[in-house]
């Protein structure tokens, strides 16, 4: 049975990961931050499967800027492959904590692969990179375009990335860089513009709001689905030698489009209820990524299946399952209370 490690466990491509590799037989471990509520919830779907009576699945305290829990925990655990996702990784929080983005989301990455050389184990590491490394780079961008990036977020996944190149090529660590452009889901963090989007459609439909608010809806941003991200997370790592990759769909649609899509899915005309907030507006903003994922295609045989379109209305279907479903549990509370 081989044995992962998977930092950011709790967020959107963290789960799908942990579920993903569990299907695939691993033990998989998690490195989860202390926090004084519950913030486990994306990871219901492992511990609810009835089908699952022994599943591997492990999570450990940790941090990301505890660089002793985490040697102590790489060479207790001794995984066979570390999938790096745990970052600060809102852009626009970014410009308010840059320091603390550039230690959790940077030095986090050099803490790691530190205590990966310094514990001496043979593991296959994945540094998850971003298409906000490009910035203002003209799309596409492929694994060959400089970087320009124009967040304190974008700097510190630039310095991650050129960590990871560093020790593959000074230690002979197996080390890659997956350089994943915008991939949503239903489990996508609810302050992400997409999501943002479609729980506001939801709520809008049920008449529990009226307006939406935004920044710039002409940025333009190539959005895939992450369950499928995740898979070329995993297939990066089962090659014979270690290579950085662009993983995107190829197509770029704006923030305006997106409206379009998710309104029209919900019959409303997003026109009537969304209005620009120029506090949403970053201090430099990034106006088109568009990837080219042709090496990803060639080498991995990877390719996304799911189209703009069809992610947008999964999402506003699952946000309106989900308001409903809450609803539904205020609505039996009340009945219970009175």
């Amino acid at each position: 049975m081989k044995k992962a490690l998977i930092t950011g466990v709790t967020g959107q491509d963290g789960s799908y990961l942990a579920e993903l590799l569990l299907t695939k037989g691993y033990e998989v471990h998690g490195l989860i931050r202390r926090a004084s509520s519950f913030n486990t919830q994306r990871l219901d779907p492992i511990y609810r499967d009835p089908h699952e009576t022994d599943v591997h699945f492990f999570m450990h305290y940790g941090d990301l800027s505890d660089s002793g829990s985490l040697v102590n925990l790489v060479r207790n655990l001794e995984p066979d492959e570390i999938y790096h996702l745990g970052a600060q990784s809102h852009v626009k929080v970014s410009f308010d904590i840059p320091e603390y983005t550039a230690d959790a989301t940077g030095m986090g990455t050099v803490r790691i692969l530190e205590a990966i050389r310094s514990s001496g184990i043979d593991t296959r590491f994945y540094q998850a990179g971003s298409s906000e490394m490009f910035g203002s780079t003209p799309p596409p961008q492929s694994e060959d375009a400089a970087f320009h990036p124009r967040s304190p977020y974008a700097v510190a996944k630039v310095l991650a990335h050129w960590m990871a190149v560093n020790y593959r090529e000074a230690y002979g660590m197996y080390a890659c860089n997956g350089i994943l452009f915008n991939h949503e889901s239903p489990r996508r963090g609810e302050t992400f513009v997409t999501r943002k989007v479609t729980r506001a459609v939801a709520r809008i439909k049920a008449g529990i709001q009226d307006k939406l608010y935004l920044g710039n809806l002409d940025s333009k941003r190539d959005w895939g689905y992450a369950p499928e991200y995740v898979e070329a997370m995993w297939l990066m790592l089962q090659q014979d030698e270690p290579e950085d990759f662009v993983i995107a769909t190829g197509e770029a649609h704006s923030v305006r489009e997106f409206c379009e899509v998710a309104f029209g899915h919900a019959d409303l005309d997003w026109e009537a209820h969304v209005e620009i907030d120029p506090g949403y507006y970053r201090p430099t903003e990034v106006d088109h990524l568009r990837g080219d994922p042709s090496r990803a295609e060639k080498e991995l045989g990877w390719k996304a299946r799911t189209g703009f379109t069809e992610l947008a209305k999964l999402m506003v279907d699952a946000d309106m399952k989900l308001l409903d479903d809450e609803m539904s549990g205020r609505l039996v509370r009340q009945d219970r209370d009175h």
